[in-house]
C-alpha cells in the first residue's frame, strides 16, 4: 500500500519553488503536511493489520514527484495469504477521500452530498496472476476525468482537511492537482519550462525526510517478528465501537504471543469468555446518553468493573469509563487528530498519539475521584491521560498508533495491570 500526502505545489509567485531544495526543506517543516501524511499512515495501517496475518512494515517517506506538484509518501509492505479479492474488498475505500473512521464518514458524507460523487475516489482494479501467484493492482480514482459522449469532460479534485489546514492553501492545492489533467488534455497553461520531473539531489532533503522517523514506533517501521507463544496464552476480546483501530490492538496483542479475537459493540457477550477485554476506539460524542454505542459501551464497562474482570479502555471507551468514575468529560477547544505529545503516564514519559475531540478531566488537577484509581494528567489542563484501578486501564491515547513510539510496551503493561488485581477486592492500585 502507498500512503500519499502532504502537497508542495510548484511554481508560485512568493511561495513553493521546485527548483530551490530551501523551498522544500520548508515544506518538509511545514508540522500540518507532516501530521496529515501520519494519519494516512495509521488509517492505512488499520488496512495492512487487518489482512496482513505475517504482519508488515512502514517504509519511507519519500518524496513522489509529478509535473505540477511533489507529494511526500510512505509504502506499506506487508504478507497475506488472502485471495485479492478479499483484499481488494478490505482496502477499497480511502481514508483521505472519505474521511476517518470510514463507516461514521460515510455518514457524513450521505447527510451532506445530496449526490453521488460519480467515479471520484471509487478505485480501478488491475487483477491478474504471475508466475507467484495472484496480482492486484489498485489506484484510487483521483487524477482523472470522464469524457462524455458530447465530449466534454468532468474532473473532481480534493484536498485532505485535517485541524491545521488553511482554506486559502486548501483550494490552491485543487488547482494544482487539477493542472496536470488539464494540460493533458489542452485545456490549461503549460508551466514555464514544461512539467518538471525535478528530484532533489540534497543531503539536507534526505536528512530531513529520515528526521521524520526519528519518534515513530519502531514495531511498524522495522520488520515484525512474532513474540514466542506464552504458555497459557492468554485470551483477549477487543469490542469494536465502530473504528479500524482495533485491527492494530489485535495485530499488536498477537505479536505479544497472546491471542485475540475482534467483535462488534453490537455482538458483545454477556460472559465474554476472555482473560482480558479491550473496550476500543470509535467516533461520537461520549455524552450522548441515546446513542446505543455508548450504552452498549457503558454497559460493557460498567459490568466489568463490577465484577472485577479485568479491562482495558482505549480512547472513546476510556472516555466512558472516566463518566462512570464521576469526572467531567469536556469537548476540546481544538481536537487532537493525529498529534504526538510527550506525557507523564505513571512515572514514565511517553510520546504517543492522540486522535480525540473529547477529554475526560480532572479540574486542576484534582477531583472527585474513587479510592484506588490512579490517575494520569495534564498538570496545566487536568486532562486525563490515563487511569488504573484495581482490574482495569485506560488510555486517551492510540498506543496502537505509528505516533507512540513505545505504544506495544505500553500496552503489553496495561493488559499486564489488569490481571494483578482482578477478581481481589481493593484491588493494587493507590491512589495518586
Amino acid at each position: 500500500m502507498n500512503p500519499i500526502s502532504g502537497t508542495y505545489r510548484h511554481g508560485e509567485p512568493g511561495g513553493s519553488d521546485d527548483s530551490d531544495p530551501d523551498s522544500c526543506l520548508r515544506f518538509l517543516a511545514d508540522g500540518k503536511e507532516t501530521e496529515e501524511l501520519f494519519m494516512v499512515v495509521d488509517e492505512e495501517l488499520k488496512m495492512m493489520a487487518a489482512v496482513c496475518e505475517e504482519g508488515g512494515q512502514v517504509l519511507g517517506p519519500y518524496l513522489k514527484h509529478m509535473g505540477h506538484l511533489t507529494h511526500t509518501e510512505y509504502l506499506l509492505r506487508g504478507r497475506s495469504h488472502l485471495d485479492v479479492r478479499q483484499i481488494l474488498r478490505q482496502t477499497m475505500f480511502a481514508p483521505t477521500v472519505t474521511g476517518s473512521p470510514v463507516q461514521n464518514a460515510a455518514r457524513i458524507i450521505t447527510r451532506y452530498e445530496p449526490g453521488g460523487r460519480g467515479y471520484y475516489s471509487g478505485v480501478l482494479a488491475l487483477l491478474g496472476s504471475d508466475e507467484h501467484g495472484q496480482t492486484l493492482d489498485a489506484p484510487i480514482l483521483i487524477r482523472t476525468c470522464e469524457l462524455s459522449a458530447a465530449g466534454t469532460f468532468k474532473a473532481s479534485v480534493g484536498a485532505t482537511l485535517v485541524r491545521d489546514s488553511d482554506p486559502a492553501g486548501e483550494v490552491a492545492e485543487t488547482y494544482a492537482k487539477l493542472g496536470g489533467v488539464r494540460q493533458a488534455l489542452g485545456t490549461g497553461a503549460a508551466r514555464p519550462g514544461g512539467a518538471v520531473d525535478r528530484r532533489f539531489d540534497d543531503v539536507r532533503i534526505e536528512a530531513a525526510l529520515a528526521a521524520r522517523n526519528e519518534t515513530l514506533a519502531p514495531f511498524w517501521t522495522q520488520r515484525q517478528a512474532p513474540a514466542p507463544a506464552a504458555e497459557p496464552r492468554l485470551r483477549i476480546l477487543i469490542v469494536n465501537a465502530e473504528d479500524e483501530w482495533t485491527a492494530m490492538l489485535a495485530h499488536q496483542i498477537r505479536s505479544l504471543g497472546m491471542l485475540a479475537d475482534v467483535c462488534a459493540w453490537t455482538a458483545i457477550p454477556a460472559r465474554p469468555a476472555a482473560d482480558v477485554v479491550v473496550a476500543g476506539p470509535g467516533p461520537g460524542d461520549p455524552t450522548d446518553a441515546g446513542d446505543p454505542r455508548m450504552g452498549a459501551l457503558r454497559e460493557l464497562i460498567v459490568d466489568r468493573i463490577a465484577q472485577r474482570l479485568p479491562l482495558v479502555a482505549v480512547c472513546l471507551s476510556h472516555q466512558v469509563l472516566a463518566a462512570h468514575l464521576g469526572m467531567p468529560i469536556v469537548k476540546l477547544p481544538r481536537s487532537h487528530q493525529g498529534t504526538q505529545l510527550a506525557i507523564d503516564l505513571f512515572g514514565r514519559e511517553e510520546r504517543v498519539g492522540f486522535y480525540n475531540s473529547f477529554a475526560a478531566t480532572v479540574r486542576g488537577g484534582a477531583g472527585v475521584v474513587p479510592d484506588g484509581v490512579e490517575i494520569a494528567a495534564d498538570p496545566e489542563t487536568g486532562v486525563v491521560h490515563g487511569l488504573r484501578g484495581p482490574s482495569f486501564a485506560s488510555v486517551q491515547f492510540h498506543a496502537e498508533s505509528i505516533l507512540a513510539t513505545y505504544g506495544i510496551d505500553i500496552l503489553n503493561r496495561l493488559i499486564t495491570h489488569t490481571l494483578r488485581g482482578a477478581g481481589r477486592p481493593g484491588g493494587s492500585a493507590g491512589a495518586r
